[in-house]
């Protein structure tokens, strides 16, 4: 446990922001992020490493690569990946805001911002649709086993791979759709949360059923919603041990497996999509040692 980034398995956070950097000069690579490894605390700020930044530092994590951008009839899954990957977490939008921005001073030598999302908590762990999110995330040790890379030694074990994609809903849309219809694409009835044997097969609940895959694919959810002016959606993040069980997930929802989509594209596609891997922890610092930073 004290290998983990304690981030990743705490309590869901009121609020969040997700910062992207991409690496602007790699000249003082090696000692900014020796500076970023001091302060980072693994809990309030979560850090993770995309393949180009891993690649910069002449390193190798089994495992990592570039989300691949994807297509189906219809349906179009973006590949943006950037070189390193903040979660903020907090309570306090001012904080959060101050905080980023010494981020952004301590990485100025050598990364640049390319993006920001303020994320939020609703109605305690709702999407903006309404229906709960994460209702199947694992818990306790079988979150550390879904979530957390063990026996790969030193400067691997408590690492952590995540999956991140923010999606755009079409709140107009689904909020124009009668109650049954909206409990046929997600699976569940919103009046109880309970799941439906009759639910149709495009169902998300059973597109997406962890248990339902073999070899079983459970992440640890901690996605939240996001809003900018009138646009909103959801923060889609998932960790893992490795990006197979998320990859087996999204394989299905686009009906690769028996050409069944998932009923969620009927109001919400990703914007963007990108993958990281999270170093460990060596005491209250993070653990470098994989990227050649003692």
């Amino acid at each position: 446990m004290s290998q983990i980034q304690k981030g990743i398995l705490s309590a869901e956070t009121q609020l969040a922001r997700y910062m992207s950097f991409n690496i602007s000069d790699a000249r003082l690579l090696k000692e900014c992020l020796a500076d970023l490894k001091d302060i980072v605390d693994g809990e309030s700020v979560v850090v993770g490493f995309g393949l180009s930044l891993v690649k910069a530092m002449k390193a190798n994590i089994k495992g990592l690569h570039v989300m691949p951008a994807d297509a189906v009839p219809g349906i179009d899954i973006p590949s943006t990946q950037s070189a390193l990957w903040l979660w903020l977490r907090g309570d306090d939008r001012g904080d959060l805001y101050h905080r980023s921005r010494m981020l952004v001073d301590i990485l100025a030598t050598s990364f640049e911002l390319e993006d920001v999302v303020d994320s939020f908590q609703f109605d305690t762990n709702r999407d903006l649709s309404g229906y709960e999110d994460g209702t199947e995330n694992p818990e306790g040790d079988e979150a550390i086993s879904a979530a957390i890379v063990s026996n790969e030694g030193e400067g691997l074990d408590g690492s952590s791979f995540v999956a991140v994609q923010q999606w755009l809903h079409d709140i107009d849309n689904f909020s124009a759709m009668e109650e049954k219809e909206q409990d046929d694409i997600i699976g569940r009835h919103i009046s109880d949360n309970e799941e439906f044997d009759e639910a149709p097969e495009s169902a998300h609940v059973k597109r997406a059923a962890q248990e339902s895959f073999d070899p079983e694919a459970f992440v640890l959810r901690r996605s939240m919603p996001w809003a900018e002016g009138m646009n909103a959606g959801l923060v889609f993040v998932a960790f893992g041990k490795s990006f197979a069980a998320f990859e087996a997930i999204l394989n299905r929802m686009l009906g690769k497996e028996d050409g069944i989509q998932d009923g969620l594209f009927q109001f919400t596609r990703p914007m963007t999509g990108a993958y990281f891997w999270c170093p460990p922890m060596k005491g209250d610092k993070l653990d470098l040692r994989a990227v050649n930073i003692s």
